[in-house]
C-alpha cells in the first residue's frame, strides 16, 4: 500500500544508504494481455491509472510522475484511487474503465485475487494492463509488473532492527491486512530475516485494517504485554504513522526501536523527531514513469518487459539530508 504499498541485498545499519538495484526481467511480445494498441504511435492513446488510496503520498507520487511521463508522450491520461484500501471500493472503479474500455489501464489492485475476474474482462475487451505496486497470483493478468522488491525490502528491516536492538528481546511486525501482495512480501523477507537472530523474539503479526489509530492501540497493547518489546517493523505507511503515535503516547519513543516502509511526509517528521529510526523507501515515481513508459512501448509494438523492480534506499537521521537520499521521500501533492 502502501498505503497499501524494494530492492538490493545490503545488510543496513543506521547511517547507511541500500541501494537495492532495479532490475528488469524476461521480456515479452507487446500483444501480450490486450490488443487495443498495435503498432503505432502512443500519442493520444487513453490511459487511466487507478491508484490503492489515492491520498497516499506514495500513490500521490506515482500518480504525479506517471502524468508527466503521459504528458510528455502525448497521451489522454487521468487518474482516480480508491478512497480505502478495499475491494468493494475499488471495484466500483474498475466497472467504469470496463465500460470506457481505454487503450491503457495502470492498477495497483487492492487484493490479489478478488479483482481478477474485472482486469481479465477489461483485458479481454482489449485494453492493454500494467499493474504497479501490488500484483495479482494470476500471470496471465498484465502485460508488466513494476513493483519494489518487498520481500528483500523486509529482510532489509529485519537486519537494521536486530542491529539496534543489541540482537536480543521480542520484535513484532504490524501490517495492513492478509492477502495483499507487497505487505505479504514484507512479512515474509521479515520473518525469515529475524530467524537469524536465535535471541530475538518475533511476536504474532498483528494487522491494523491500514488504520493508524488502530495501530496505535496494538502497539501500546504489545507494550503492556511484553515489556521486553524492542522492535516494531510497519508493514507500510498509515501504520508507521500509527506506532509512532502509540509510542509517544506511552513514553516509548526512541526507546523501541521502529523500522518502517515508505517515506511520507508524517514518516520524515518521525525521523527527524527520533520516533523512527528507519525509513525502508521505494521509488514510487519510477513505478509511475516506467509502467507509461511500457505501455507506450506496447502501443508502439515494440517488446515490453515482464517485469521490472525498481530501487529502494534505507534513510535515517544520519543521511536523511543527503540529496541522493531526499530525493525518495514521497509528495502530498504534484
Amino acid at each position: 500500500m502502501r498505503s497499501i504499498r524494494s530492492r538490493r541485498r545490503l545488510l543496513v545499519a543506521v547511517g547507511t544508504v541500500l541501494a537495492l538495484g532495479a532490475g528488469a526481467s524476461a521480456c515479452g511480445s507487446s500483444n501480450d494481455g490486450g490488443g487495443s494498441g498495435s503498432s503505432g504511435s502512443a500519442k493520444g492513446k487513453k490511459v487511466r491509472l487507478i491508484t490503492g488510496v489515492k491520498s497516499d503520498p506514495f500513490y500521490i507520487t506515482m500518480t504525479c510522475a506517471a502524468q508527466q511521463e503521459a504528458k510528455a508522450k502525448g497521451m489522454d491520461f487521468t487518474a482516480d484511487g480508491s478512497a480505502q484500501w478495499d475491494v468493494s471500493v475499488q471495484r466500483p472503479l474498475l466497472d467504469s474503465v470496463a465500460a470506457a474500455r481505454p487503450d491503457g489501464l495502470l492498477i495497483s489492485p487492492v487484493d490479489t485475487s478478488a479483482l481478477t475476474p474485472s482486469l481479465k474482462q477489461i483485458q479481454s475487451a482489449g485494453t492493454k494492463v500494467a499493474l504497479v505496486d501490488t500484483t495479482v497470483t494470476d500471470p496471465s493478468i498484465g502485460i508488466t509488473r513494476i513493483s519494489s522488491d518487498n520481500e528483500k525490502g523486509g529482510r532489509v528491516a529485519a537486519d537494521a532492527l536486530a542491529k539496534l536492538m543489541n540482537k536480543k528481546g521480542s520484535v513484532i511486525v504490524i501490517s495492513v491486512k492478509p492477502g495483499v501482495s507487497t505487505t505479504d512480501a514484507r512479512i515474509k523477507g521479515f520473518t525469515e530475516e529475524m530467524a537469524k537472530y536465535p535471541d530475538i523474539k518475533v511476536l504474532p503479526t498483528l494487522y491494523d485494517n491500514d488504520l493508524p489509530a488502530t495501530a496505535a492501540s496494538q502497539i501500546q497493547s504489545t507494550l503492556a504485554a511484553h515489556p521486553d518489546l524492542g522492535g516494531v517493523f510497519a508493514g507500510n505507511t498509515n501504520t508507521g504513522q500509527g506506532i509512532a503515535t502509540g509510542l509517544k503516547q506511552a513514553g516509548k519513543e526512541g526507546t523501541v526501536k521502529v523500522a518502517a516502509f515508505d517515506a511520507e511526509p508524517d514518516e520524515i517528521a518521525s525521523l527527524k523527531s527520533g520516533t523512527l529510526q528507519v525509513l525502508v523507501a521505494q521509488d514510487p515515481a519510477a513505478i509511475g514513469r516506467q509502467a507509461v513508459d511500457q505501455l507506450a512501448d506496447a502501443f508502439e509494438g515494440k517488446s515490453v518487459s515482464k517485469s521490472i523492480g525498481t530501487d529502494m534506499v534505507a534513510i535515517t537521521k544520519d543521511n536523511m539530508n543527503e540529496p541522493s537520499v531526499s530525493k525518495y521521500f514521497y509528495k502530498s501533492q504534484c
